[in-house]
């Protein structure tokens, strides 16, 4: 069922923006494999845990990412967890124009050509459950049917615009 939009004025897209980087949030890298076997990559914060029977997870994917169309069509994903040590992975698959998995040591998720980061924090695989369009995203759903999430480590967040590494 939609809701309507409330009748009071919303609250301007850069107040929401300046607020929103008050939430620290964890970084990862979401990974897949398109028809043709090309690796598709992006840098979100925007990764939850939307279900726990069943596992779903959320990302959300901006409309105009060069990776939208990829990842609405892929049937599965990988989201990658980053690490303290991964900033400059963070960087690179947020850039554009560059080839983001060169000399990035990402490997492919056994049994598939899913490629996924061995040495994240945690790597969790899903199945494409539901893609829903929200706004000026997209909200990918993802059954999870895979979990590698033995290392230790610290976690690298998003805050204020900046990286950060809890204490």
């Amino acid at each position: 069922m939609k809701i309507p939009l409330p009748s009071t004025p919303l609250a301007p897209a850069a107040d929401f923006r300046d607020a929103m980087a008050l939430l620290p949030a964890a970084l990862t890298v979401v990974t897949t494999v398109d028809g043709e076997g090309r690796r598709w990559g992006f840098t979100a914060s925007s990764v939850v845990s939307a279900s726990l029977d069943p596992p779903l997870l959320l990302v959300g994917l901006s409309r105009t990412s060069s990776c939208h169309d990829a990842f609405t069509a892929a049937p599965e994903f990988v989201v990658n967890v980053l690490d303290s040590g991964h900033r400059a992975l963070a960087r690179k698959f947020a850039a554009h124009g560059v080839d983001r998995f060169a000399g990035e040591g990402f490997a492919r998720w056994p049994g598939t050509d899913l490629p996924y980061l061995p040495d994240a924090h945690a790597a969790y695989r899903c199945v494409r459950h539901d893609v829903v369009t929200m706004g000026d995203h997209v909200l990918l759903f993802g059954s999870l049917t895979g979990v590698d999430a033995h290392r230790p480590g610290t976690p690298l967040l998003w805050y204020r615009r900046t990286f950060h590494t809890p204490h």
